[in-house]
């Protein structure tokens, strides 16, 4: 936990910043019916009858420090797409001498999918430009990215249906060209301090509820 918060209180690097990945599943949907106006010039109200399309993810990649984003839609979340992702990220900082990387414990974040999806020398040359931190198991909320998904649940998705891939891949897109040109950074105010505060009391009433 405190390798984490320690990582969120450092300035600006260029040469090695700090990015944060989550996943965040979406259901797609597709009204079974246009719905109808409820008089005109208002929009149509929607129908509650709708049709599964399936599943796909929203990769939540950030920079909490400067707001620089890479948030995009694809089919799934699985070891292959884990690793595009990382291309994105290695890509995007090209010119960084190493870039730390956080992460939960989901069992496609690691070296062993990444070389399984790109070669062993290309998987393992991509993941020695990470140095990867895990969140704890069970504080998975320590990871910035998580705010993200909060974000484009919120801002992007909302109650609305979407039906198919290439419409949230289109509509995420947008979202993030917005938040990028707004420069939104994710302040994050929990600090070594206060975690050191928070669960030390928290121990001691366990230890005495315990006794």
């Amino acid at each position: 936990m405190e390798d984490v918060l320690s990582l969120y209180a450092r300035p600006i690097s260029k040469s090695e910043p700090v990015v944060c990945l989550d996943e965040r599943p979406v259901q797609l949907l597709d009204p079974a019916r246009p719905g109808v106006p409820i008089r005109p010039g208002r929009p149509p109200r929607t129908d509650y009858e709708y049709v599964r399309e399936g599943t796909a993810n929203v990769f939540c990649i950030v920079e909490p420090i400067t707001g620089r984003r890479l948030t995009y839609a694809s089919a799934n979340r699985n070891g292959r797409a884990f690793a595009r992702a990382l291309c994105r990220i290695a890509r995007r900082y090209r010119r960084a001498r190493r870039i730390h990387l956080v992460l939960d414990n989901l069992s496609t974040h690691s070296q062993r999918c990444v070389v399984d999806a790109l070669g062993a020398r290309v998987g393992r040359a991509l993941w020695r430009r990470f140095v990867v931190h895990y969140t704890p198991k069970h504080a998975s909320w320590l990871n910035a990215a998580e705010m993200e998904a909060s974000l484009i649940s919120r801002e992007c998705i909302g109650t609305r249906r979407i039906g198919h891939l290439h419409t949230l891949k289109s509509e995420v897109a947008a979202w993030r060209c917005r938040a990028e040109r707004d420069g939104r950074p994710i302040r994050w105010n929990f600090t070594v301090s206060d975690a050191r505060r928070v669960f030390r009391y928290e121990g001691i009433i366990t230890s005495r509820t315990e006794h």
